[in-house]
């Protein structure tokens, strides 16, 4: 597979794993119709900060639950004067922090810092996302082959879906010069080889080819009689009698029929007596599957007319009279070939393409006047998406319990079609925005307000989220941080010993966390004084778990009594993981 080099690659391949870990500090609630309140929490977030150090503080809640990434990140294009500013500890890339990225030929170091950006941020956000997910990257021509290439060796080049053109554009302008970019992309890879998308709802015109003509139970149209695969499938090649004609039909060459000669026949007999007959035919069905006719399969029968032509013919004249006609028929009243009916109940929705037109998915414009009506025509976002948009994929995407994240939140569209889709369906999706510049209070979270409480003419889709800034390390100088809620270090325990969310519970005197795999744990800390695993606190361990994993400063039990009652001694805070 081949794969991309460039200054700096060899420090962030593994950064992500030596990204230091934050605590989310939650400022406040919001409740759509109510407003703030300090006291509540929303299962919909959305967090100001640094998206790489925010996207390692998802992990313990979040890891492998996440259904849908949607991201916009930086389209790198020498306009956006977006900032490198990672703390990777590395010369060659230490020169770049806090550095303004610059236009092509300005800055000769463009692509490598962009690249630099991106790589530890897609490690993270394939360990959030769940088996059956997928992640969508909005890009344009300025980094999209290099996007391609970081994605296929961080998310697997077996793991690539769709690289989807998006109309950006309804119209070009008339003193435009060169070629008109009137697409961008959006990569699409899953977590997992052979992902299925949603189809989508069927259009008017989509179902406008499907008529009742012979007053069936409902509307069908023509479909091909036949199905390939003659050569795997001997035993459907076989003749059928026109009732009308006498003529007998085989399917064409390399095609066979889709059903066996007893389920065909069953068909058949709704217009009149049929039966099975060797009719000697191998030489014709040898043809029709591309075999020497000693090679064909032996004993396929025919379907025939079990009746006289004549007496066949007018049972199946009365049929075509009377309509609802098998689901087998004879086209142009009989005189034609044969012909199948598929019904519009039964081919489900509109599969998605790779091509999506601004009529499906809006276009620039339509964000920008999104963002005037939601802000009483202020300016506030340069270059926004259309909530149409995002509302698309998640209809490929999602189902209306799915988590949905966006860490390079801008403007909040994301969380805006989340809300768009839950009040369309009564869905329950979750949304996870992180946006690092000033505006993700005034702006991002503004919008998902105004959405949520209506805005113009238009109705609120209500809802709620937490407001969250990035918090204090969860360690300082290798100790655990003083000022860190208990809370949230309990929750990190317990997820990097099990991989799992930590459901909070009443700690006791052992601190009790929660159990998992016959296995149950307690981390005893005070950040003011040593916790000690003695005789007194042993008493408190559970005697129903199969074994125990206990944190605390020191351990005052002999390595016989820890096995006696299988219990597993970790020392704070130096057997504590590190994400």
């Amino acid at each position: 597979m081949p794969t991309l080099e460039w200054i700096g690659k060899d420090k962030v391949i593994s950064h992500h794993l030596d990204v230091p870990f934050y605590l989310l500090d939650r400022r406040y609630t919001f409740v759509a119709g109510q407003g703030k309140a300090q006291d509540t929490a929303s299962g919909n977030k959305i967090i100001q900060g640094d998206n790489l150090l925010a996207l390692k503080a998802l992990l313990p809640q979040y890891e492998g639950r996440v259904k849908c990434i949607y991201i916009d990140p930086p389209y790198n294009t020498g306009n956006e004067k977006w900032v490198y500013n990672d703390n990777v500890n590395d010369p060659r890339i230490k020169k770049w922090l806090g550095e303004v990225v610059g236009r092509e030929g300005e800055d000769l170091s463009r692509h490598d810092k962009w690249l630099c950006m991106m790589y530890p941020r897609l490690q993270l956000l394939k360990r959030l996302l769940s088996d059956d997910g997928v992640i969508f990257i909005s890009i344009d021509d300025n980094e999209q082959a290099n996007l391609r290439l970081i994605c296929d060796e961080v998310l697997g080049v077996n793991c690539f879906v769709s690289n989807i053109s998006w109309q950006r554009t309804y119209s070009t302008r008339n003193d435009s010069k060169g070629i008109v970019n009137e697409v961008e992309y959006i990569l699409l890879y899953s977590k997992q080889p052979n992902w299925n998308p949603n189809k989508l709802p069927r259009t008017a015109a989509m179902n406008a080819k499907y008529k009742n003509p012979d007053n069936d139970v409902a509307r069908w149209r023509t479909d091909n009689a036949f199905a390939p695969g003659a050569a795997t499938h001997q035993g459907m090649v076989y003749a059928i009698q026109n009732p009308f004609s006498g003529q007998m039909i085989y399917p064409t060459n390399g095609r066979c029929w889709p059903y066996s000669q007893i389920q065909m026949l069953e068909i058949m007999q709704g217009w009149c007596a049929y039966e099975l007959r060797d009719l000697q035919d191998s030489k014709q069905r040898a043809h029709i599957c591309g075999v020497p006719e000693n090679e064909v399969r032996k004993g396929v029968l025919g379907i025939v007319l079990s009746e006289p032509l004549d007496i066949s013919s007018k049972k199946a004249q009365t049929v075509y009279a009377r309509g609802q006609w098998p689901r087998y028929f004879f086209t142009k009243g009989g005189k034609g070939g044969i012909a199948r009916k598929t019904y519009l109940d039964s081919v489900g929705g509109k599969l998605p393409t790779n091509f999506l037109p601004h009529t499906e998915a809006g276009h620039t414009d339509e964000a920008k006047k999104e963002m005037l009506a939601i802000f009483d025509g202020q300016t506030t976002f340069d270059t926004p998406k259309p909530s149409r948009l995002v509302e698309h994929l998640l209809r490929i995407a999602s189902d209306k319990d799915a988590i949905i994240l966006d860490s390079f939140a801008g403007s909040g569209t994301t969380a805006h079609a989340v809300l768009n889709a839950n009040k369309a369906d009564s869905g329950n999706r979750k949304f996870i925005l992180v946006e690092m510049m000033d505006y993700a209070e005034g702006i991002t979270a503004e919008r998902v307000r105004r959405v949520m409480d209506g805005y113009g003419s238009t109705e609120g889709t209500g809802g709620d989220f937490s407001f969250y800034r990035l918090g204090q390390p969860l360690f300082v100088d290798g100790l655990i941080n003083p000022e860190a809620p208990l809370e949230q270090i309990r929750e990190y325990i317990f997820y990097t010993e099990t991989g799992l969310a930590f459901s909070p519970v009443a700690p006791g005197a052992a601190g009790y966390l929660g159990e998992a795999n016959d296995t149950a744990y307690y981390f005893h800390y005070d950040p003011h004084e040593t916790t000690v695993l003695d005789g007194k606190l042993i008493a408190h361990i559970r005697p129903q778990a199969e074994r125990s994993v206990v944190y605390a400063d020191i351990c005052l039990l002999s390595a016989e009594t820890l096995e006696r009652r299988r219990i597993r001694f970790k020392k704070i805070p130096r057997d504590m993981a590190r994400l």
